[in-house]
Formats: C-alpha cells, structure tokens, sequence
C-alpha cells in the first residue's frame, strides 16, 4: 500500500461478532472477546504503521448494560487488563489515548486507570487511539442540546445564533475531526448509535468477518476501497471539477 495515497485521516471500527464467533468455535462467548482484544492490538499497530491519526473503537455501548452480568464483568476486567497491558506500548509507540462516552457508569477502579492513561499519553504526538465507552450517540447528541439550552437560558448565546459548529463542539468528539471510514465488521448494515452526527459523510466499509477474524490485511483492504472512492459531501462530480 502506498502511505501516501489517500490514507483516511480518521477511521471509526464498530468492532462486532464477538459472541458469535466464539458460538461458531464451540466456544463461552468471554472468550470471543478476549479473542477480540488481540484483533484490537493488531488494528492499533496496524493504524499507526500506515499513518492513520485517529481511531476510534466502539468497544462498549450504553445498551451493553442490560447483557448478563456475568458477561459484563468480564467485559470490565477485560477493560482493565487492556488499560494495563497497554500502557507502555502506547508510551513507546507515541500512541495517545482518550475516552468518549459516559465514563463515569464505569467501575471506579476502570475509571482510575482510564484517568492515568489519558494523564500518561497525553504529550505524545502520534495515533490519537479513542475508545467509546457506555457510549451512546442519542444521548451525546441530547448532553450537547442541554448545554446549548443552557446557555442561551445564560443568556451567553441566541437561538438565532446556533449552528452546526455550535453543536459539534459540545459533541464528545469537539476536538476530534470527523471519521473518514466507519468499518463495521460481521456483516451487520447498521450503524447501533454510534458517531450519528460525526458520520454524516463518512463511507462506510462492512466486513463479513466477526471481529476476531479480521486481521491486518482485512484492515488493509477496507482503507485500498476507501482509496478508490470519490468523497463527494453531497455534491455533484460536475461541481468538485475546477473551473
């Protein structure tokens, strides 16, 4: 592949099959994610050798919650060992790492690891790697209006006044551009409240493999056919031609 040909600035992976590819492996479906955890370490690593610089990971949603407790506690602890296990390569690798979503559902002991991640990467000038975490676009999108209307009700801003710019930089994602490629992986045509504001133009790439299957060169292969595409925002060919 060649680096320099159009490599998306921003790549957003809705990581997905977990459970069923461990059901396919006559496996618990914890193991599934545990397998999915390496397919996590193989994309970081992979993103920042060709010059990704952001990605961001759907890893927990508001809506995981309600999953069988057992399920989600290894979740947690899966969480934390990765937030450990991780920590020196992000240092070495200049990785910066960073959290959307309501963090604070989490587990104190996670939220403290994720404070000290954020605290001990936050200089470094490589892949900025965001996870979203009990995570739901509805409700970003529902804190980003309440802080509007809060302000306006302040008398710091008017109705009249409000635009797009305005709401994006309440979103979780202020300082983030927007995703380039959204990648969804097990086959699934739905995007499951993610990023519903910040995908607006984003292409999306589905990928029939469950999530521990997919590899570098799955990854590799969704970033060649964003290559090949034309990002049109809406307008016209006849239009992007200069005059």
């Amino acid at each position: 592949m060649d680096a320099t040909n159009k490599i998306p600035r921003h790549v957003a992976i809705i990581m997905d099959g977990n459970g069923r590819w461990a059901k396919k492996q006559g496996l618990a479906r914890i193991l599934g994610h545990q397998r999915g955890v390496e397919t996590i370490r193989e994309i970081v690593r992979t993103s920042r050798e060709i010059g990704i610089k952001y990605l961001t990971l759907y890893a927990f949603s508001k809506e995981n919650w309600a999953r069988p407790k057992r399920e989600v506690d290894f979740l947690m602890n899966l969480l934390g060992e990765y937030l450990d296990s991780e920590l020196e390569e992000m240092k070495t690798s200049q990785i910066r790492f960073n959290v959307i979503g309501k963090s604070e559902d989490l587990p104190s002991q996670i939220q403290s690891k994720i404070k000290r991640n954020m605290e001990e990467t936050e200089k470094n000038t490589g892949l900025l790697l965001t996870l979203a975490l009990s995570y739901s676009s509805r409700v970003e999108i529902t804190d980003a209006v309440k802080s509007l209307c809060e302000q306006v009700k302040k008398g710091h801003l008017q109705i009249n006044e409000i635009t797009e710019g305005h709401v994006a930089r309440e979103l979780y994602t202020a300082e983030i551009p927007d995703p380039d490629l959204l990648i969804r992986t097990s086959g699934e045509l739905r995007v499951s409240n993610f990023l519903l504001w910040q995908i607006s133009y984003t292409e999306i790439y589905v990928s029939e493999k469950y999530w521990p299957d997919f590899k570098k060169e799955d990854f590799l292969e969704a970033v060649q056919e964003y290559q090949k595409r034309e990002r049109r925002f809406g307008r016209s060919e006849t239009s992007m031609l200069p005059s």
